[in-house]
């Protein structure tokens, strides 16, 4: 039988069925795993994402043809049965499970195996051939609980305020920024929310997550408010005039790159703190395992490691040329990792 799922100028195609998952050119149909800018791109004539994520994908990219689906329901479409299950990654995020023949593939895009309060847990699917990412895809990347980033975090910010500092804390404004709000101690202080952080906010609280109460900088008349407060901001934010109200500040960033020494230090902060939303070395592997599959497909990350790796145990492995991962941050991440790499090899 002929791949269900190949990859083309446009994107990842599914060929019986018609349409692409998360398409980087404009298309007719496009299922989009969630709204991250590099798997949700606008310009498609008609979406389909899971139902939680319906309203984050509509709020970056307007209006929209959109269907949402809920989690576990199958529509065929040009004989292709088609569901959507939890990824563990951001709100609303799904793996799309592809049936067609008797062939079972599922396309994951991002995922992440550590339960959190601001999605739904990732499930793995049963299934003949997965398509992975693998943007941690080294053994080097093992991730600590994240109750002990959320408690490191918090015995930072509680110190910055007892010295009168404020602590700003650096974090993508989609799923990162959530899901730190929802894990700390919101009672050590203000929390001070970037406008682009603020608005997913909103969607998330209408989608039931419970996240504590943010002020906007404009909230703030006194500037003792800012000394115990915890800011909440984009990576753009630093070095920007946005910055100077705060005075003196400790700056933080969380990423799963702040595992690599040169990733903190071109950032330039004094903490960096391990927090990912996508799976490290060992998630990776047992999710794949999980999934029964004999045949893997590795996209976006440390492609070749981790095709050599699944080679070596036995599976059928191979890659996917995509353009996922290809944010101005990621860009810069994925240099660092590469670079450290080199050095270690």
């Amino acid at each position: 039988m002929a791949d269900l799922v190949v990859a083309t100028r446009e994107g990842l195609l599914c060929v019986p069925g018609k349409f692409y998952i998360d398409p980087w050119l404009p298309v007719e149909r496009a299922v989009v795993t969630h709204a991250h800018a590099d798997h949700a791109r606008p310009g498609h004539a008609h979406y389909l994402t899971a139902s939680p994520g319906a309203e984050v994908l509509k709020s970056r990219l307007g209006n929209i043809t959109l269907e949402a689906l809920p989690y576990g329901k199958k529509i065929i479409h040009n004989g292709v049965t088609v569901s959507l299950h939890p990824a563990g990654h951001v709100l609303g995020s799904a793996q799309v499970r592809l049936e067609y023949r008797g062939e079972v593939w599922v396309a994951s895009g991002d995922y992440k195996l550590e339960p959190d309060g601001t999605c739904d847990a990732f499930e793995p699917v049963a299934c003949d051939t997965f398509i992975t990412e693998s943007t941690f895809g080294l053994p080097i990347y093992r991730w600590d609980a994240q109750i002990t980033v959320f408690d490191d975090i918090c015995r930072w910010w509680r110190r910055n305020a007892e010295e009168g500092r404020t602590s700003v804390l650096f974090c993508y404004a989609f799923g990162k920024a959530q899901r730190i709000l929802n894990g700390i101690d919101s009672t050590i202080g203000p929390i001070i929310c970037h406008g682009a952080t603020a608005t997913l906010n909103r969607v998330y609280r209408e989608s039931g997550v419970a996240l504590p109460s943010t002020l906007s900088v404009h909230d703030v008349s006194a500037k003792e408010v800012f000394r115990k407060a915890l800011v909440i901001a984009p990576p753009s934010a630093a070095g920007s005039p946005w910055m100077r109200r705060f005075g003196d500040y400790s700056d933080a960033f969380a990423s799963g790159w702040m595992l690599l020494r040169g990733a903190r230090r071109r950032r330039a902060v004094d903490r960096g703190f391990v927090l990912s939303d996508h799976a490290d070395w060992p998630g990776l592997m047992h999710a794949i395992g999980a999934t029964g599959a004999t045949r893997v497909i590795v996209t976006h990350g440390h492609v070749d490691v981790m095709v050599r790796w699944l080679l070596e145990r036995g599976l059928d492995a191979s890659a996917f040329s995509t353009e996922y991962g290809t944010d101005e941050d990621d860009n810069v991440a994925l240099n660092e990792a590469i670079a450290f790499k080199e050095s270690h090899a």
